[in-house]
């Protein structure tokens, strides 16, 4: 048996397991493919994995499976549902938390919290150079967050973004694969996201696509500053500030906890 809690972000749902709880497990990705399903296992869009570190630099790890079993650099919501439950756990009272993840050293300031609710700002880093080219007649804008992202610029959801966003996504463009995020512009402060997330399919919310669609639509105005970002699951608040680093403000909820029974993992 394997103790789990459940948490989401804006919809976005991981399951937050401890290294510590897994090493009778042979596969941590197997594991992923087995307990993300959604009619046969607990669902999840992913699970975060914490452990505890000792070193200076960092207080935990974070690694995040995809629910195909692969790994992913970063993801905004995971990390910061894996953070909100050190804190849910009484694991970490500290109001600043540092996170190593595959894609580099995170922070995490909590604002605010409930009993099953926390907010955080987290500083991510940098984006990477932004670079376009043109796919299935859209053009296609490329930025690393941590995880990579080809964001599209659109007039409108009517048409069949979830096909075009599945054949960008595994592109040989993208050897590596990408998330892929469709973005409409209300105003120079305020956007609304469709997401196919790479390795999970469409998700009600992404931070790291939410951050690239902001960063995206601040690059083409030539500003730094804040944008709202209006996903199907809710409504995340990015920053790009003028030393190009990246916020995200975002909340994270516990569903559930229990523990999940497979001998095949």
């Amino acid at each position: 048996m394997i103790n789990f809690c459940k948490l989401h972000g804006f919809g976005n749902d991981y399951i937050v397991l401890e290294a510590k709880h897994l090493t009778a497990v042979s596969s941590v990705c197997k594991l992923a493919e087995s307990i993300c399903r959604r009619n046969s296992g607990v669902g999840s869009d992913g699970i975060a994995i914490l452990e505890k570190l000792d070193e200076t630099s960092a207080d935990y790890s974070c690694r995040i499976i995809n629910p195909d079993g692969s790994e992913a650099g970063f993801s905004g919501n995971g990390t910061r549902c894996a953070v909100a439950y050190l804190y849910y756990k009484n694991l970490w009272n500290a109001e600043e938390l540092r996170l190593q993840t595959s894609s580099g050293l995170k922070t995490y300031r909590l604002l605010e919290r409930s009993a099953t609710t926390f907010w955080f700002n987290a500083e991510i880093g940098k984006p990477s150079e932004i670079t376009s080219c043109e796919l299935f007649d859209f053009q296609v804008i490329s930025i690393d967050v941590g995880n990579p992202v080809a964001v599209i610029m659109v007039e409108n959801f009517d048409f069949d973004w979830r096909e075009i966003g599945r054949k960008i996504e595994s592109h040989e463009v993208f050897p590596n694969k990408t998330n892929v995020v469709f973005v409409k512009v209300t105003d120079s402060q305020n956007i609304e996201i469709r997401i196919w997330e790479r390795g999970a399919g469409e998700t009600s919310s992404s931070g790291t696509c939410s951050t690239a669609a902001a960063v995206a639509q601040l690059f083409y105005a030539k500003s730094r500053g804040a944008v709202k970002v209006r996903a199907e699951g809710g409504t995340t608040e990015i920053e790009w500030r003028n030393d190009d680093k990246m916020l995200i403000k975002g909340r994270a909820d516990v569903i559930c906890e229990g523990e999940y029974v497979n001998e095949n993992v």
